[in-house]
């Protein structure tokens, strides 16, 4: 007799109890997968800024904890760099939140996340078209993230109708001359980029001599790790010098570690194992509980302990297989409404949904051994 036979046959028997051990199954894979979804999506999205940039260094204040509104420090700081061996060319960057208007609902005022560069100066690959920079160089111009959040307005189906995009930031009269694709984060609902100077006129009580951020472009070919050792030997301490790795990572420690949203995440997914161990367990211990006589008439044959065992992780490996598929649908299909109503980049990876399906394996083979215990105390001659 094959163990894994002798499984079907015990867990298709009472089909009530095989429903509810899938449904529980499935809950448990919901629920982790989902929490790892949005997890993974506050970290990917939180650094779309940091990856789509063109820079190798990075220079912020050591006050900075996250990209969305970091403190400032003296711009000559990244002028500085410049006579740095290895430094081919820097790029200051000005960053600030405005107050956005709806052009389609004058009355909707939301606030917007602005970027403002020098459009002469390297470093913006995400831009993509240069007659978008060129124009950037006019009054009163901006790029809008064609992926923001709807709540800013239609501005894409109306830039791409060719309609004139014309509305205010922080009560400043501005003109849409282009779109450009970055998306939203958990900080920012909406994005447009903007010259140094129209950065200015936004933000009139800035001074021209602080930015957030300074992007440091390497000569090809020069050593990063010593370009940036040079960089902190000689500018003051008052900035922070980071590889493109390390901005990135700053930015995720940050979420992961200095708010509750890292941490509810990962509870979300412990509550789920939690949940699905239960269920699975209390199955499992009811079926080993109903068919004690037949396990023990198998120990009376001459079968192991070992055997038996085999029998009901066995069991637990079906229960886990079964209840995934169903888990893994309903997760896609909460994925596709959750990206689709938030911008966010909610996406199932084979990597990821490998990693669950061996985790709810292990989930069902922990409630498998938990239920052994009453497996192994099963003696024929008390049980007959």
């Amino acid at each position: 007799m094959r163990p894994l036979k002798i499984a079907w046959v015990q867990i298709s028997h009472q089909k009530l109890r095989l429903l509810a051990a899938v449904l529980g199954v499935a809950f448990a894979v919901i629920l982790v997968l989902v929490q790892l979804g949005f997890s993974k999506a506050l970290y990917d999205s939180s650094v779309r800024w940091h990856s789509a940039l063109g820079y190798d260094l990075a220079l912020i204040s050591p006050k900075a904890t996250y990209i969305v509104n970091p403190p400032g420090f003296p711009r000559n700081r990244l002028y500085q760099t410049l006579g740095v061996p290895g430094v081919e060319a820097v790029t200051p960057v000005y960053i600030s939140i405005g107050k956005w208007r709806n052009p389609d609902n004058p009355l909707q005022t939301r606030n917007i996340y602005v970027m403002g560069f020098d459009p002469t100066d390297e470093g913006f690959s995400l831009i993509g078209q240069e007659d978008h920079i060129r124009a950037l160089r006019h009054p009163d111009r901006v790029l809008f993230d064609r992926l923001s959040r709807g709540e800013f307005g239609p501005v894409a189906r109306m830039w791409d109708a060719g309609e004139k995009v014309v509305t205010e930031v922080n009560g400043r009269d501005v003109s849409v001359v282009g779109l450009f694709e970055l998306g939203t984060s958990f900080g920012i609902d909406g994005s447009i980029v903007t010259s140094d100077l129209n950065f200015r006129r936004i933000f009139p009580e800035r001074s021209a001599s602080r930015i957030e951020l300074g992007l440091i472009k390497v000569e090809p070919g020069a050593d990063q790790a010593l370009v940036q050792e040079r960089i902190k030997a000689s500018i003051p301490g008052d900035v922070r010098v980071l590889t493109r790795q390390e901005f990135i990572q700053h930015e995720v420690d940050y979420w992961a570690q200095s708010t509750p949203i890292g941490y509810v995440f990962g509870l979300g997914v412990a509550m789920g194992l939690a949940v699905g161990v239960i269920v699975v367990y209390q199955i499992l211990f009811s079926d080993v509980q109903d068919h004690l006589r037949e396990y023990a008439t198998l120990k009376a044959m001459g079968y192991s302990n070992f055997f038996l065992s085999r029998i009901v992780l066995s069991e637990a490996f079906l229960l886990a297989v079964i209840g995934f598929i169903p888990g893994l649908a309903i997760s896609l299909l909460v994925y596709g409404q959750a990206s689709e109503a938030t911008n966010l980049p909610m996406e199932m990876t084979p990597e990821r949904g490998g990693q669950v399906l061996l985790l709810t394996i292990c989930m069902c083979a922990g409630s498998g051994l938990l239920a052994l215990r009453k497996l192994r105390s099963a003696d024929p001659a008390e049980v007959f």
